[in-house]
């Protein structure tokens, strides 16, 4: 049986896409690309320049022009890759308190998500990729050769993004999380464009009370 050239991973926020997804390339000499980190980039591009994200057709010119690059990490400080913005290295400010609470908004963007969805494509058909988001089966990579929705509850997930934020040092807590988790899962999920959902095809696997080495094992299987 052929390898699965082209990988997908969808899910909701700290659903454990990101981190199996990233292990999974490096075992297989894949390109890991965490779609979502281009949506987060375009948010602060727009808090930055525009100062609010509610202004459609301002935040969509501008994620038409802004320059979003993804090199190899360059730095080991827990990152999984370097994110540029216009060139500047903006890997940890996209991931601000106040990225969080815009991102859900910036991305329901019918222009916006068009606008990346160019970009994503023409790397994910290169292949030899596992491509991490929420759209990426069902509409940025149809096509890909294996589909993986990972899943778990709200808690879970406001639990993990908790215990990442102490260890980073970073003050947070698990209450506040745990609501705007469930604020953007809504806005996610209920959005008219590319919705978050599993794909027709997709494998779903739960991820609730599984360690990191163990869907990474279950995804390496389903790859083979």
């Amino acid at each position: 049986m052929t390898r699965a050239n082209i990988i997908a991973i969808d899910g909701p926020a700290a659903s454990g896409k990101s981190t199996v997804a990233e292990r999974l390339a490096k075992e297989l000499g894949y390109l890991f690309f965490d779609t979502g980190i281009m949506y987060r980039a375009v948010t602060l591009a727009a808090l930055e320049q525009l100062h609010a994200v509610d202004d459609e057709a301002q935040v969509t010119q501008l994620a038409e022009s802004v320059q979003i690059d993804v090199d190899p990490a360059s730095v080991q400080d827990g990152r999984m890759c370097d994110v540029l913005l216009g060139g500047r290295d903006v890997t940890w400010l996209i991931r601000s308190a106040q990225v969080d609470a815009n991102v859900s908004q910036v991305s329901a963007y019918p222009g916006v998500r068009q606008a990346m969805t160019v970009q994503q494509r023409r790397i994910g058909k290169r292949g030899s990729v596992v491509m991490v988001g929420r759209d990426i089966g069902t509409v940025v990579l149809p096509e890909a050769d294996l589909k993986v929705y990972l899943d778990a509850s709200v808690e879970e997930r406001a639990r993990r993004r908790y215990v990442e934020n102490q260890e980073r040092g970073r003050q947070s807590d698990y209450e506040e999380i745990l609501a705007s988790m469930k604020r953007r899962d809504a806005i996610d999920s209920s959005r008219a464009v590319a919705p978050l959902k599993p794909a027709d095809d997709a494998v779903i696997l739960n991820t609730d009370g599984l360690s990191i080495e163990e869907v990474v094992d279950r995804l390496r299987q389903l790859s083979q």
